[in-house]
């Protein structure tokens, strides 16, 4: 079965490649087979440019140069998924014999066409990806504050070659004009490596936060390298929580688990025993964190208040999004079961290619009342 599905994964993209290097050799207006094929041939080019970097790394290049090949290399794959679409869109007007049967050949005018219209839509991705939505949430906190407190949580933050420092600036301007009382991050601040943060030092953003700030691990975190994450949290003054619970403030507190990633981590069971929230007559009003929203009703058996999570990027673009909602109970937004309430975050950063589209980028606001 695992056999299957690999190779599966693996002949998607070469279908993909053929099926769009065929409808390109059919519409190039070119007289010369040398050069129809050496156009044809070049979405499995830059496919495979693109794969090798996954596979090779960037670390070795300088900084200037890393940024553009991966923001190169991780937007083709987002085109190419748009390229795709709109030809199987074509075909699919062609089958139902909406469209004249041979529209591809030779339509230099339908390339021109498909190629300003999907540069239209990615420059409105990425237009969109760059505005931060702010969501509000109110909830009541029984009793446990007293006085109003304003928690600001945000997760996804992908930190590294394309999200750098100057824009991570702008991130904790919006964090700082909210006045929060603490700051909760679910997970995946740093992308796949940690050398562009140390480059650009942006630990020392991190400490012009002006509120306390406390963070679960992401995936990424261990894509990047889990020692050299530990030591750049620890600079950045952030209070990491591997299955660890910490108090906030008043009768608050906040439990972070450690990734999925960690086949070993602790049971939410394990990790509210060991820290005596269990107990009915002095539980705080408690927010998980927990990056990857699988088992939901495992913080509902509990008696969690409030989990936060992220990890799904709602798909970060449009179809990509229905994935999610069919693999997650909750892949985005408010969600509530019998005790608890969840939000899971479509992420204030992105993996990849910089294009929001039928998504958003956000970072949520709770407001606690007593």
């Amino acid at each position: 079965m695992k056999l299957g599905w690999a190779l599966l994964f693996f002949l998607m993209p070469l279908l993909a490649i053929g099926y769009v290097s065929w409808h390109l050799w059919q519409m190039l207006p070119l007289q010369h087979t040398v050069a129809k094929v050496l156009v044809s041939m070049l979405p499995l080019v830059l496919t495979v440019i693109s794969v090798s970097r996954f596979v090779v790394g960037y670390d070795h290049m300088p900084l200037s140069r890393a940024a553009i090949m991966y923001e190169f290399c991780t937007s083709w794959l987002i085109v190419l998924l748009y390229i795709v679409l709109s030809l199987v869109a074509i075909d699919l007007l062609r089958l139902c014999r909406l469209v004249p049967a041979d529209i591809f050949v030779g339509n230099g005018r339908l390339l021109a066409f498909l190629t300003l219209a999907i540069g239209a839509l990615l420059v409105y991705g990425n237009i969109h990806y760059h505005y931060k939505y702010r969501e509000a949430l109110t909830l009541p906190a029984d009793g446990k504050v007293g006085k109003e407190r304003k928690i600001v949580l945000l997760s996804d933050l992908h930190l590294g070659f394309h999200n750098r420092a100057a824009e991570f600036k702008k991130w904790v301007e919006l964090i700082n004009r909210e006045k929060a009382d603490a700051v909760l991050i679910a997970g995946d601040i740093i992308d796949i490596s940690v050398k562009p943060l140390l480059e650009e030092n942006t630990a020392e953003l991190f400490r012009c936060i002006e509120a306390p700030v406390y963070a679960c691990l992401g995936n990424h975190e261990y894509f990047s390298g889990n020692k050299k994450a530990m030591d750049f949290f620890r600079d950045a003054h952030i209070q990491l929580l591997r299955d660890t619970m910490a108090v906030l403030f008043d009768q608050v507190a906040v439990v972070g688990r450690d990734d999925r990633s960690n086949r070993h981590r602790r049971s939410l069971e394990e990790i509210l025993n060991g820290s005596g929230v269990d107990q009915a007559s002095a539980r705080p009003y408690t927010i998980l964190l927990d990056h990857q929203p699988y088992h939901l009703e495992e913080a509902d058996s509990m008696g969690i208040d409030f989990q936060f999570s992220g990890h799904t990027h709602h798909g970060q673009v449009w179809p990509l999004s229905w994935i999610t909602d069919a693999i997650y109970e909750d892949a985005f937004g408010l969600h509530r079961r019998d005790h608890t309430t969840y939000y899971v975050t479509s992420g204030i950063g992105i993996w990849g290619g910089k294009f929001r589209i039928g998504t958003r980028s956000e970072y949520l606001v709770l407001t606690l009342k007593p």
